[in-house]
């Protein structure tokens, strides 16, 4: 079994290629660039290049949970099959990224970061009698649904939104684009842990934002493009939100006039909120490709047409 192993973040592939030894030390690694036919691919944003020189590849196993990226590339050949990892260890990190978010406008954190910086004391709430806020999660595959999960756990009233029915234990589940209103208009604050496609590019713009409740927060850590940026900055100006905590844009690295930098009510993270950990993901991957080989059905193949 020979398989290549491709980054657009070269220094990470020797690290990838050790871990996958561990799992699985019979196999032989090559590292892009190389003309040596292999029989699978473990990738991030492969080029085109790669298939090129590689017509003998059974499959893609995509490097990450998001395939928005590989399939807006168009290098992938029709026939091949891409398949995607499944949490691998991001839903945790997930979740804690939406807690974070959480508590942060729950206890005013923005208020007293302000108040820090301007040497100022002042109490805003009695922290013995705290309102807790109903916090909506749009999108529920396997990390919305933890994340879902792990909030309610947490002792929050969560309601969830996706595409298609889910039902998640202590969790008000609304489905289909006919829900959206219902579902927004509860949310204290709205986490969006969608995929990005076709239809939910631009999803969180100025009708979606203007149902939620007044001064609500917004947490993105699915993907820059649900946001329509300049509505998500009048809705700030305008106090219809309350603040926002951003993990994911249209550009990356965020350019450095960009608004949401100097915004007081924005917390900016550098696309940080789950990083793929490379012990888990490996073993995934070794699982993945050997019932592969022995024929056997595996879960996480990617529907081109419907993005995920």
């Amino acid at each position: 079994m020979k398989i290549l192993v491709q980054s657009t973040g070269l220094d990470i592939v020797p690290g990838i290629i050790a871990e996958l030894k561990k799992h699985q030390p019979d196999w032989q690694y090559f590292a892009w660039p190389s003309d040596e036919p292999c029989d699978y691919v473990v990738g991030w944003k492969p080029p085109a290049e790669l298939f090129e020189r590689q017509p003998k590849l059974k499959a893609v196993i995509n490097y990450g949970a998001g395939v928005d990226a590989i399939l807006a590339m168009h290098a992938v050949p029709a026939h091949m099959p891409i398949i995607r990892l499944e949490d691998a260890g991001m839903a945790q990190q997930m979740a804690e990224y939406a807690i974070y978010g959480v508590i942060h406008h729950q206890r005013h954190m923005q208020i007293y970061h302000a108040q820090q910086r301007a040497v100022h004391w002042e109490q805003h709430e009695d922290r013995g009698n705290v309102r807790r806020p109903t916090v909506g999660v749009m999108g529920l595959g396997e990390m919305g649904g933890t994340v879902a999960t792990k909030l309610a756990g947490f002792g929050y009233s969560v309601r969830g939104w996706s595409r298609s029915k889910h039902e998640i234990e202590n969790v008000l589940t609304f489905a289909g684009h006919e829900t959206l209103p219902t579902f927004l208009s509860g949310c204290d604050v709205l986490v969006s842990m969608l995929p990005l496609t076709d239809s939910t590019k631009g999803i969180l713009n100025a009708l979606s934002l203007a149902q939620l409740p007044r001064g609500a927060f917004l947490v993105n850590a699915g993907r820059g493009g649900h946001l329509v940026d300049a509505d998500v900055v009048a809705a700030l100006e305008n106090g219809q939100l309350g603040g926002a905590l951003l993990d994911v844009f249209h550009e990356e690295p965020l350019p450095k006039d960009h608004p949401y930098w100097t915004h007081p009510d924005v917390i900016v993270t550098p696309h940080i909120a789950a990083t793929t950990p490379i012990k888990d993901a490996c073993a995934q991957i070794v699982a993945k490709i050997s019932a592969l080989e022995r024929g056997e059905v595996v879960s996480g193949i990617v529907d081109p047409n419907v993005g995920y």
